[in-house]
């Protein structure tokens, strides 16, 4: 059975998952950015978006472990672009031009419903209109016995852990204070739901630190 899976989900230290007030110009929020610098030397980073180069060691090994294993993701709206509300027109295809770094279908949470969008590279996305249960079977079935990523952001993440559905999350914290913005485990009792730590490692430029479901 397909495991769903967060991966170098970046948070700053006092809690959030992106900074507030997402644009086109701030797609991760002001501040989202500096929550990722840690993933961006990786050598692994360097490769998916084309360039040579990049660091190896700690940080690049829990980037790659992200890649390996899956057949398909799971994304929030946001995660997809800034338009909020029905769908204008198809103009919009993403914050990554016409070779997304997915290279797998992708199912993303809307309300809004949409055709599918094939893109360059095997990424196909799918606009799923009826909740997070549906685009879980949707993406196991896609995923044909591999695993399942879930991309974020920080509201569609907590849905899947409040309904017990994500099988492991590794959080990669920034040495960075965003004093606002979308906050990812506030009010969430992970022990109750069933999460355990299981993993930590630090680097000079982040803590990773990996949650996953307590064996029976």
């Amino acid at each position: 059975m397909s495991k769903l899976r967060v991966h170098s989900f970046g948070m700053s230290l006092d809690g959030y998952g992106a900074g507030p007030n997402q644009s086109l110009e701030n797609p991760l929020g002001v501040g989202g950015l500096a929550l990722h610098e840690w993933a961006f030397k990786t050598r692994t980073f360097h490769a998916i978006h084309g360039k040579d180069g990049g660091e190896t060691g700690v940080d690049d090994d829990f980037v790659a472990r992200g890649f390996d294993n899956i057949g398909a993701w799971i994304i929030g709206r946001n995660m997809f672009g800034p338009v909020r509300g029905p769908w204008p027109d198809d103009t919009w295809k993403g914050w990554w031009g016409e070779d997304p770094p997915y290279h797998t279908p992708v199912f993303v949470l809307t309300h809004h419903a949409r055709p599918s969008l094939t893109m360059s590279g095997g990424t196909t996305f799918h606009f799923v209109t009826h909740g997070i249960a549906h685009a879980f079977a949707l993406a196991s079935e896609a995923a044909d016995g591999k695993d399942i990523r879930l991309g974020g952001g920080v509201a569609t993440i907590r849905e899947y852990l409040r309904a017990g559905l994500v099988d492991e999350m590794h959080l990669a914290y920034a040495p960075v204070l965003l004093g606002a913005g979308e906050c990812l485990l506030g009010g969430l009792d992970l022990p109750a739901l069933g999460y355990q730590v299981n993993q930590q490692a630090t680097t000079a430029v982040s803590m990773h630190v990996t949650i996953a479901k307590k064996k029976p």
